[in-house]
């Protein structure tokens, strides 16, 4: 793709802005993309994505309210620091996970919104997962309802999940 402004140039970066709901790409080389002052990826001044994890993983447990516990100061297996993680944007080794876990949590549910992977169910092949998690969800609230003595809302519950076990085991 040649570039947008010059016309001469390969486009080497591609762009894509919203502007009130409006779409516009456009693509462009190096050189008009340093006059236009755009950020470029993998330059001193420009964006990368070690940014901005390094923005979310500077998260102080502390400042949400919670009482973070004791870390290792490095994984026992590699050596890594959190430190050095946060600079770098990635684990030296699988025990990174493993030591740094009471870190990470935070982090996760900062960036996904849970700590819980729960991932798609395909439409067509996926009613008996669908059916399973459903079941799970009313069984929580069953138990709530049970706690605040709601016991006509629980029956209810009661009922619809028997009638979902019994279409789980059906299929």
């Amino acid at each position: 793709m040649i570039c947008q402004e010059c016309g001469k140039k390969q486009a080497t970066l591609h762009f894509t802005k919203i502007l009130n709901g409006e779409k516009t790409e456009f693509h462009i080389c190096e050189s008009c993309a340093r006059d236009k002052g755009e950020l470029i990826p993998g330059t001193p001044n420009g964006f990368s994505i070690h940014n901005l994890l390094s923005g979310l993983l500077d998260f102080d447990p502390a400042s949400q309210g919670l009482t973070p516990k004791a870390q290792p100061s490095r994984c026992e297996n590699c050596g890594l620091t959190y430190s050095q993680f946060s600079k770098v944007g990635r684990f030296g080794c699988s025990s990174c996970y493993k030591y740094f876990d009471e870190k990470l949590d935070p982090l996760f549910k900062r960036v996904h919104g849970s700590t819980v992977h729960t991932g798609k169910v395909p439409k067509r092949s996926g009613g008996l997962i669908k059916h399973k998690r459903e079941i799970e969800c009313l069984k929580k609230e069953l138990l709530t309802r049970i706690e605040n003595e709601e016991f006509e809302q629980a029956a209810q519950l009661r009922d619809e999940i028997r009638n979902l076990e019994k279409k789980v085991l059906e299929g």
